[in-house]
């Protein structure tokens, strides 16, 4: 494995996120654009996208670039020593991007040890708050099984204003397949 985040992986981490074009404040807030992005990452969100909306392939630039600097160097670290198929990588990132603990997962060291069905079930003891047991669900279907739950679609909010809070009454599906098709290549 190249240890690459194809157009596959990248969608199914934006499917389990979420896209906001512009600036908002997150639920405790924390300036935040395109899919989770902060200024924490080192790529300045505050004032750079505040009522200055991007296109969907900026957004994706920067996700990516985040993705590849901050999150995949922990998966490599975690899973050191084994080869991981590109589903596998993409589940082990979108765990990472949503927890931040793929290095102390447990399920991780029980796969490394061959303990396949403890580690299936292992994965779910991260599933606080009751909300994301379905995107642990489909990490843990990705990973174990190769089922990927990314239609190449995901879902566009806008911002409420004067808050610069995210409009979530204004969701709606957008087509991200041909955007990271050109992006990382088909």
């Amino acid at each position: 494995m190249s240890w690459k985040i194809t157009p596959n992986i990248a969608a199914e981490l934006i499917a389990h996120e979420g896209i906001v074009r512009e600036a908002y404040k997150d639920s405790v807030g924390v300036w935040t654009w395109s899919v989770g992005v902060t200024s924490a990452s080192g790529h300045k969100v505050w004032p750079r996208y505040v009522d200055n909306p991007q296109t969907l392939k900026r957004c994706f630039e920067v996700f990516e670039w985040l993705v590849r600097n901050k999150y995949l160097p922990p998966v490599k670290r975690a899973f050191a020593g084994h080869i991981l198929s590109e589903a596998q990588l993409g589940a082990a990132l979108s765990f990472h991007y949503n927890t931040g603990g793929i290095e102390r997962a447990s399920w991780v060291k029980k796969w490394k040890e061959g303990d396949v069905a403890g580690a299936r079930q292992a994965i779910m003891n991260w599933s606080r708050p009751p909300e994301i047991i379905p995107r642990r669900r489909k990490e843990q279907a990705l990973f174990f099984n190769g089922v990927w739950s990314n239609d190449g679609f995901g879902t566009e909010y806008g911002v409420r204003k004067p808050a610069y809070t995210p409009d979530w009454s204004s969701a709606r599906r957008v087509q991200i397949k041909e955007t990271l098709d050109e992006l990382f290549g088909p």
